[in-house]
C-alpha cells in the first residue's frame, strides 16, 4: 500500500470560477424571484379594503361623539 495518489487526483471537487459562478447566478435568481413576490404582494394588498374608524364631524356641543384615542382610558 505504498501507492501515493497525486493531490490533484485526490481532491473531491474543483474549486475556483465555476463554483463561484453557480453561487452568484443562484443569488441573482433568488433576488429576481424575491422582487416578483414583493410586487405581487403589493398588488394583492392594494386590492383589499381598508378598515377605517368612523369619525363625527358634528361638534360636541351639538351632540357629536367625542374622539376616542388609542391607549387612553377614562
Amino acid at each position: 500500500m505504498d501507492d501515493k495518489v497525486p493531490p490533484k487526483k485526490a481532491r473531491q471537487g474543483r474549486e475556483g470560477f465555476p463554483v463561484l459562478l453557480v453561487l452568484v447566478i443562484s443569488l441573482v435568481l433568488a433576488g429576481i424571484i424575491w422582487i416578483f413576490v414583493e410586487a405581487y404582494g403589493i398588488f394583492l394588498d392594494e386590492g383589499q379594503p381598508v378598515e377605517t374608524q368612523e369619525s363625527s364631524d358634528i361638534p360636541l356641543d351639538e351632540g357629536g361623539a367625542p374622539r376616542q384615542e388609542e391607549g387612553v382610558t377614562d
